[in-house]
């Protein structure tokens, strides 16, 4: 066997070891809990194991910005450990995702904990209001889950284009690929092409850019 198709076979073994932890999981923490088990070889259809509805998802569905996040730094991605954002429709969700490694240190996949805890926050706000020493609640950082790679795309895009195309400079332009790139949507088959649509500039146009964008960040980087 060669040694790609061994560590194909080590990659295939931890995926199937952790589906029964997904459902171990959910059963511990009951119904405000929710483990998607991501396998990023398939990044268009990443959840392959589920249990809990926190998010919405389903097995088959698409990775998350998170997910895409962790795509584009590769293996020098770590793990996410007791972040808090707020979903679309309004849940407040605590989260870590545990980077899955085979044995060279590659990054292929990871697991994802996600607590609903709207509630637990309302009570938390509701006492200190009562108790006169209630802050603000700070704004929690929107993140879209969704089984469809093409919403989240667009969701990244829209959070990051802060003017119309024709209003960027060059170099502005250039900021906005380098930032979808930072943020792994490039990772996505048919991504270029969609930003391209969305932005209503030719394929090759995106593409250059592109290009042009990761040229500057490694020239960047090496001066």
């Amino acid at each position: 066997m060669s040694s790609e198709r061994a560590l194909e076979a080590e990659r295939d073994a931890i995926v199937a070891a952790l589906m029964p932890v997904v459902d171990g999981l959910v059963a511990t923490f009951g119904p405000v809990c929710e483990v998607v088990l991501h396998d990023y070889r398939l990044p268009e259809n990443s959840v392959v194991a589920l249990a809990g509805s926190v998010t919405g998802r389903a097995v088959g569905g698409a990775m998350s910005e998170i997910g895409l996040r962790i795509v584009a730094r590769g293996d020098e991605a770590g793990d996410e450990l007791n972040y808090v954002t707020r979903t679309g429709t309004g849940k407040t969700v605590k989260s870590s995702t545990l980077v899955l490694r085979d044995s060279t240190g590659a990054v292929f996949g990871a697991l994802c904990v996600n607590l609903d805890v709207t509630a637990a926050s309302e009570v938390h706000a509701l006492l200190g209001a009562l108790a006169g020493i209630g802050a603000a609640p700070a704004e929690l950082p929107v993140t879209t889950f969704g089984d469809d790679i093409d919403s989240v795309v667009d969701v990244i895009l829209d959070t990051h284009r802060h003017q119309p195309w024709g209003a960027l400079d060059r170099a502005g332009r250039l900021d906005l690929f380098r930032s979808l790139d930072d943020r792994g949507v490039f990772a996505v088959r048919r991504a270029v092409e969609q930003v391209a649509a969305r932005l209503g500039i030719s394929r090759a146009s995106a593409y250059s850019y592109l290009s042009q964008a990761r040229a500057t960040t490694t020239d960047a980087g090496t001066a």
